[in-house]
């Protein structure tokens, strides 16, 4: 494509400063992969150069996927969208709102005024909150003993909701209980369920919870970012025999197989000659579902796992069955009511139907929404937005 070159310089010149270990990038069109790119190293502690073929933890990159799973059994009637899950899921029948602590730090608790729903559940507003940017919910974790969600212990999924389910946006564990409701309805682990009706039908043959030896050959290392800016490797891998998959955040893969549920989302649910989505589904994942309610500013109670992460913050967002909306054009290019989101350790895509253009950029590395990784990101965005323009002989509104 035209501007790979300009994409190329953007990437390797981060890498070969040292503002990101390494980085894989990859854009296409519903049809065609458009760019591809690996520089850097997968691991600063050893000598193996980024492939494009590497693996990368891609964290809540995962939410899109177990949606897309759910909403396959939306389409066949074993799920509903409204109806209350704790019929489904008994966990989820009495919900507990945290009202804050009393004076000797026990949390306060009353029962939920109305019951949780699907929707909530994939759209963050069902009340569930990460103990990383609420701290309510970091204090309630502390205060009980109460795992982490990364742990994937089932214990971890016994935690109060932050406020009355569909009154706010507030980023959690929702789709953790996404995948749980499509284990409970389809009477396979999540694991079994995705590679059976989402991996093997688009050819995704590289992602999975659990690391294979193919994989892990090609396992990029995690690194940290310490406050004078260098990057260190650091030991991080998720539970390899879990208690749950975690639908929310489990998933390691490549840029490739994202790529090509990305592009399975550009073409209305269709990828390597199978359907694995009708259309309609496709047409109302990618709609606003929060009605008036915003994406509001994720704020930052642990700075060392992540950064405040406000994306576009002069652009509404807004939320669909499970991506981020955003409702303007961007800076990049990126027209509005596209749809994205990210993963923990700086891995992000976007989806353009409007441009017919989706991308993938993968790093690994901690606190999230790193600013090297952001320029990185917005980089290779404005260079697939300008080979576009240049290809089709317009220029860049």
């Amino acid at each position: 494509m035209q501007g790979k070159a300009e994409i190329d310089q953007v990437l390797r010149q981060k890498c070969e400063a040292n503002e990101i270990p390494g980085v894989v990038a990859m854009a296409a069109t519903g049809s065609d992969v458009i760019y591809q790119g690996a520089f850097g190293k997968r691991d600063l502690g050893k000598d193996d150069a980024m492939t494009t073929d590497s693996v990368f933890w891609i964290a809540s990159m995962t939410k899109a996927i177990t949606t897309a799973a759910g909403m396959q059994l939306v389409e066949q009637g074993k799920l509903s969208l409204d109806e209350p899950i704790g019929r489904l899921l008994p966990d989820l029948a009495n919900p507990q709102v945290l009202e804050g602590f009393d004076e000797r730090g026990e949390p306060k608790l009353r029962p939920a005024k109305s019951p949780i729903t699907l929707r909530q559940l994939m759209t963050h507003t069902a009340g569930f909150a990460y103990n990383m940017w609420n701290a309510d919910c970091a204090q309630y974790l502390e205060k009980t003993g109460t795992p982490a969600i990364t742990t994937c212990q089932n214990a971890a999924l016994k935690t109060p909701i932050i406020c009355e389910p569909g009154t706010r946006w507030e980023y959690g564990t929702n789709i953790d209980f996404v995948g749980k409701a499509v284990e409970a309805v389809s009477g396979k682990r999540l694991d079994v369920y995705l590679r059976d009706h989402i991996f093997a039908p688009l050819g995704m043959n590289d992602t999975a919870f659990k690391i294979t030896d193919s994989m892990r050959q090609r396992l990029v290392g995690t690194h940290a970012r310490g406050e004078d800016g260098s990057l260190a490797p650091i030991p991080f891998e998720l539970e390899q025999e879990p208690e749950f998959h975690m639908g929310g955040g489990g998933l390691y893969g490549t840029a490739g197989d994202y790529i090509k549920f990305t592009q399975m989302i550009l073409n209305q649910g269709r990828g390597n000659g199978n359907e694995v989505l009708k259309p309609e589904t496709v047409a109302l994942m990618s709609r606003n579902h929060i009605g008036d309610l915003t994406m509001v500013k994720m704020v930052s109670v642990a700075p060392m796992y992540t950064n405040d992460v406000d994306l576009y913050p002069d652009i509404v967002k807004k939320w669909g069955l499970s991506f981020m909306i955003n409702t303007a054009k961007t800076p990049e290019g990126r027209s509005a009511d596209s749809l994205a989101w990210a993963g923990l350790a700086n891995t992000y895509f976007w989806i353009d139907p409007a441009r017919n253009v989706s991308g993938v950029i993968l790093m690994q590395l901690l606190p999230f929404a790193d600013a090297k990784c952001l320029e990185a990101f917005a980089g290779f965005e404005r260079g697939v937005y300008a080979g576009l323009d240049a290809g089709s002989g317009q220029k860049a509104a």
